[in-house]
């Protein structure tokens, strides 16, 4: 990463809970906040931290709670889409900030949908890549075809121990695979595999990190009846060729937002902000400015 400001390593409390935050960016620019997935950490975010920061704003990447460097709670229930919001909540309050614009791919863009959804007044923006609004999901594996049988690692990691072993076996031969083999080719260096399994190896880490999923059997958090619709302005961002959710997913989501723009890109996978982060950035700082 060239970058105009240095990468800052900060401990930060938050809901209970202390967050590793990768920091960057002018201490008086604009606040965004930055939300991996699974299974990822702060590092997701390499390509879109210098444009951000350069942009003028203040950028904060957290590892979300059960990830990497950061506190790990014991049991699923710790991880359910409410917790999982406070503590980006609780990131504004320690920044100061009465609002923030949030940008999430994967698990961190369900985060996002749900603080648009129900912590509005927080939020000025919001820029979600590749993943639907929750409220979609449950509905689409019926009404979306192939879209069950895309979603098997949900239903399998639900199982107990098993998916930490065959994660674990072969040294992280399963999460180098599920990285390599769902993306194009040369979007994951040796490099950045080896943070990967750094960041998996950490004590409580890889069990932490499947909780998010097990936490799905209590119930998403959201509402069972009709979708309360998304008043804060989304940018949505997905690569069509994602193999893990399909991109009728993402026309479902933006028609439950009252200002939301969509932007496909037809040869992009799932890892999209790391394929296409040229064009990816553009839409950000352009949607930011």
């Amino acid at each position: 990463m060239q970058m105009d400001y240095p990468l800052e390593h900060h401990i930060v409390y938050t809901n209970g809970q202390q967050l590793h935050v990768v920091q960057c960016g002018p201490v008086a620019g604009p606040l965004v906040i930055l939300l991996h997935g699974f299974p990822e950490f702060w590092y997701s975010w390499r390509r879109q931290l210098p444009a951000l920061a350069s942009a003028g704003n203040r950028v904060w990447a957290p590892d979300q709670r059960g990830y990497n460097l950061s506190d790990k709670p014991a049991g699923s229930r710790a991880y359910r889409l409410p917790t999982l919001a406070a503590d980006i909540i609780g990131l504004l309050d320690a920044a100061g900030r009465p609002q923030a614009a949030v940008v999430g791919h994967d698990w961190g863009g369900l985060v996002a949908w749900y603080l648009a959804t129900y912590h509005a007044d927080r939020l000025r923006r919001v820029m979600i890549l590749n993943v639907p609004h929750p409220a979609v999901l449950p509905r689409a594996f019926w009404r979306v075809p192939g879209q069950l049988l895309r979603s098997w690692y949900i239903f399998f990691f639900q199982l107990p121990w098993l998916p930490e072993k065959l994660f674990r076996r072969r040294s992280w031969h399963f999460g180098v695979q599920s990285l390599l083999r769902t993306s194009r080719p040369g979007t994951f260096s040796v490099a950045d595999l080896e943070r990967y399994k750094q960041a998996w190896a950490q004590p409580q880490a890889l069990t932490s990190m499947l909780n998010w999923y097990r936490a799905l059997r209590y119930g998403a958090g959201m509402p069972r009846q009709r979708p309360v619709r998304v008043n804060v302005p989304v940018q949505l961002i997905w690569g069509r060729q994602d193999v893990f959710l399909a991109a009728r997913l993402a026309e479902l989501s933006i028609a439950l937002c009252a200002q939301g723009q969509l932007h496909y890109f037809p040869q992009a996978t799932h890892w999209v902000q790391l394929e296409e982060a040229e064009a990816v950035n553009s839409l950000l700082t352009g949607f930011l400015a």
